[in-house]
């Protein structure tokens, strides 16, 4: 859903690495009119529907995927769920905690897959590892510092929701979230946070029109907490800001330290570079072993990742399996927004056990 003969994410990303998956291919699509379900139909040679209930009514679809803008996200993952086809929807899920839990307990039985891609990555899953096995030792500190040349900048009529707080596409769940969720999975969950937000460009200029939009959404994000085992994990994430890495995250051990960079503010799609060292050393290069890597002549672009998520979506169908994040994942990582949220709102620790 949301695949179009115009382009879009899910003709440049989800398209080609579902591709690039043994064993999976698109069978039909469906968009928000009769005209552009067939133009797209006509485009990518499958048929193509007008409405979710009729894409789930084809006998030869076994995965819903929603592919659309966050507000949409609901009205077409729950009636995927109570046709009981298995359903893998985007990151963002929702546009709040509320929203995702409904959408997670309308799940039931029926398999489910959130697409925070940054989980797929094998380099990722590599420093998981890595730090897990102990090569740091034990994890003193985690420190974050990331960067959206978004909003701020210039908007498109087209992204120019994003800049709304209340739609639940903002720098705060896709930049920041799915950020978060990188550094959760390397290092582990937040206990805790006190977070401070801020909106320091309320105007946004409208692309070159010489208009300006209200932006809502945050472009500031500063949190702080205590992961598992009482590490503190520090971020900030500034947006509009093209200076310095797009993302880096500096893990401190008793035994040794992990440095992991990307030129994007987006680690869950580009490639990230990893210098290490152990005891008192200099830092230097550290590279992903092989046999970690299923879709190498992808790496570098962003349906690598993608590519990985649908094989482990694959392997989760046919095996039984649980290894691709699902719904439950996404509410988990909606609760900590949320926290997020209510701390710089209340301006007090918010412990994630309380949500």
């Amino acid at each position: 859903m949301g695949l179009s003969a115009s382009g879009g994410w899910a003709a440049g990303a989800h398209l080609p690495a579902l591709s690039a998956v043994d064993g999976m291919e698109l069978t039909a699509l469906s968009t928000s009119s009769r005209a552009s379900a067939a133009a797209a139909g006509a485009a990518f040679g499958v048929p193509g529907y007008a409405s979710v209930d009729q894409l789930v009514d084809d006998q030869n679809v076994d995965l819903v995927v929603v592919a659309v803008k966050v507000p949409q996200h609901r009205e077409l993952v729950l009636p995927a769920l109570r046709a009981g086809v298995p359903v893998l929807s985007e990151w963002p899920f929702a546009t709040d905690l509320a929203e995702a839990v409904e959408m997670q307990n309308a799940a039931g039985e029926t398999r489910n897959f959130i697409g925070l891609h940054g989980r797929s990555s094998p380099t990722i899953r590599w420093l998981a590892r890595l730090v897990a096995d102990g090569y740091v030792g034990d994890v003193l500190s985690a420190t974050v510092l990331a960067s959206s040349i978004e909003w701020g900048t210039p908007v498109s009529e087209r992204m120019r929701y994003t800049l709304d707080r209340t739609l639940g596409a903002t720098m705060l769940t896709i930049a920041f979230g799915n950020a978060i969720d990188v550094v959760s999975m390397i290092v582990g969950e937040l206990q805790d946070v006190v977070a401070s937000t801020t909106t320091r460009r309320p105007i946004v200029p409208l692309g070159h029109t010489g208009q300006t939009v209200r932006m809502t959404a945050e472009d500031q994000i500063a949190v702080s907490g205590a992961l598992h085992g009482g590490a503190i994990l520090s971020v900030h994430h500034r947006g509009a800001t093209a200076s310095g890495p797009g993302f880096s995250l500096l893990i401190d051990g008793t035994e040794g330290t992990l440095e992991i960079t990307s030129t994007s503010g987006y680690p869950h799609l580009g490639p990230v570079a990893v210098r290490g060292a152990r005891g008192h050393l200099p830092l230097s290069q550290l590279t992903l072993p092989d046999g970690h890597d299923d879709y190498p002549h992808l790496a570098g672009e962003p349906v690598h990742n993608l590519a990985h998520t649908y094989a482990a979506i694959r392997n989760d169908l046919i095996d039984g399996t649980a290894t691709a994040p699902d719904f439950a994942h996404a509410v988990r990582r909606h609760r900590l927004l949320d926290a997020v949220v209510r701390s710089a709102a209340e301006g007090r620790r918010v412990s994630l056990a309380e949500l």
